[in-house]
């Protein structure tokens, strides 16, 4: 992707896919699952941003999962899918060094149903303020990209 990008700038968007995040057994922490899918994720980053170049300056990418996890293990050293999750964000053009949206922190009263964490950000959000603000697409284009989106972008972008 990185070499691609890199040959023609006209390519503005696009999407690559990792599955295996379906932790339910034996998640584990610094080792187990979750750490030997996020160890090949960061270092993929890492080479996809070094491979860029000159042209991360230039790109955001967003990290995404369509569901996330409990916030508390399972009886069988997992996580089941829950409500609320993460998304990163990177690039040159990112005002990284802190997190976005309201933490409600993971105290039983501060659980969705008890057990997930709540949503506190629409992702599409997210989504918007990077395509109006990294992307530069006009404020009245937005409604195409996002139909349906009627709240206030989120803007991630350095000043």
């Amino acid at each position: 992707l990185a070499q691609l990008m890199r040959r023609d700038p006209n390519v503005q968007i696009a999407f690559v896919a990792l599955g295996g995040w379906d932790t339910h057994v034996n998640q584990g922490g610094a080792k187990g699952q979750l750490a030997n899918r996020l160890q090949p994720l960061g270092r993929g980053l890492a080479e996809f941003a070094a491979r860029l170049g000159p042209a991360f300056d230039d790109t955001t990418v967003l990290v995404i999962s369509e569901f996330g996890r409990t916030a508390r293990q399972n009886g069988t050293g997992g996580t089941d899918h829950g409500h609320g999750n993460v998304m990163w964000a990177l690039g040159g053009n990112i005002a990284g060094g802190k997190v976005y949206g309201r933490w409600p922190g993971v105290d039983a009263s501060a659980l969705y149903e008890g057990r997930d964490l709540a949503v506190t950000t629409d992702f599409r959000q997210v989504l918007a303020g990077v395509c109006m603000n990294n992307l530069r697409l006009p404020d009245d284009r937005l409604a195409a990209v996002l139909p349906g989106f009627d709240g206030a972008p989120l803007n991630i972008a350095r000043a």
